[in-house]
């Protein structure tokens, strides 16, 4: 079994209802999946706390923490803060990542084929049908790119991984802006959906000449075919750790009120365009102070020691100054007790 296929099977045993009251639960990005569990499994080790995490997605993460399911949601979709205040939530960045192209085409290695945002938008607008496209084949003179039709994979579910790609797509196409727009969740012209960044990657894989966009660890584990994006300053960027870290830098998160920022599109020079942030959503005023207790340790355990398994799964830690400022907004956000 691969390492994706393990991923999925512990996805979908996630989802089974807890059955001890002392289990801290969460739910929402399949993004951040591979991260949560693998700090959960570490933690565990550590004071033998049990994390349950369920993979459903950012639209339903967010929609437990909403209906006090869950002691956290997890989306890659901040809330506004006056949504956080009308909720009574409050939300803390906990990794960046990157939203990554991947394609299923004959002879095309790893990082070989380059999009610019505006071809990205007319492929899921159903604009750019082929392969062989004139736009395609000016981006990619050296490639032999099939005469077949792109089979177009999207998400079928509310998704932070759709929200960023389709983020990017309204600042990169102003036609996408105007007729798709943005959100966890768009009306998609063409193509077929699947559940998940799990399930988007084995569509892809199964599906000759298709195109689909996940988290960059889906890629690393399922060892798929990914493209540069070129970015704002008309670099054609990997997918990498330095250039997600540089588009997380790019953001004065000091000037952001409840860490209300995207970090697609940035202005950086080495910046990878799609990248993202995964972001942590709580109750202020918990019914159980002892379990936002738990789950502020969990988390200050994720942002220090838990921080190397970040690096080595591809996702990007948060800078020392925005770890303490994390802390900072915690300690006065949520009421845990003593």
């Amino acid at each position: 079994m691969t390492r994706l296929l393990s991923f999925i099977v512990v996805a979908l045993l996630a989802l089974t209802p807890s059955v001890r009251a002392d289990e801290l639960s969460g739910a929402g990005s399949t993004f951040a999946y591979p991260i949560i569990w693998k700090w959960a499994e570490a933690y565990r080790g550590v004071n033998g706390t049990l994390v349950g995490y369920q993979s459903v997605g950012s639209s339903a993460g967010v929609n437990r923490i909403r209906d006090k399911a869950v002691d956290f949601g997890a989306s890659d979709k901040p809330l506004k803060p006056e949504e956080l205040e009308r909720l009574g939530l409050g939300q803390f960045p906990i990794v960046f990542g990157g939203v990554v192209p991947v394609v299923n085409l004959p002879g095309v290695s790893p990082g070989a084929i380059r999009f610019t945002g505006g071809v990205l938008a007319d492929i899921y607008m159903g604009k750019i049908t082929k392969w062989s496209d004139p736009a395609l084949k000016a981006l990619n003179p050296d490639l032999d790119l099939p005469d077949s039709l792109i089979a177009v994979i999207h998400r079928s579910d509310g998704s932070g991984t759709t929200f960023n790609f389709v983020s990017y797509l309204s600042k990169a196409s102003p036609e996408w802006k105007q007729t798709l727009g943005e959100g966890s969740a768009v009306a998609w012209p063409v193509g077929s959906g699947a559940r998940g960044n799990e399930g988007v990657a084995l569509e892809v894989q199964r599906t000759p000449n298709a195109i689909g966009y996940v988290e960059f660890t889906y890629v690393t584990q399922a060892k798929l075919t990914y493209g540069l994006v070129q970015n704002r300053s008309g670099q054609f960027i990997a997918p990498s750790s330095a250039s997600f870290q540089a588009a997380a830098l790019g953001v004065d998160w000091t000037k952001v009120r409840d860490f209300y920022a995207t970090i697609n599109d940035s202005a950086v020079p080495d910046a990878y365009p799609i990248a993202a942030t995964t972001f942590i959503l709580m109750y202020k005023a918990p019914a159980n102070a002892t379990r936002t207790r738990t789950a502020l340790g969990f988390f200050d355990f994720a942002l220090g020691p838990g921080s190397a398994y970040a690096s080595k799964l591809g996702y990007v830690p948060l800078p020392e100054p925005l770890v303490q400022q994390v802390k900072t907004y915690c300690a006065a956000t949520f009421k845990s007790g003593s």
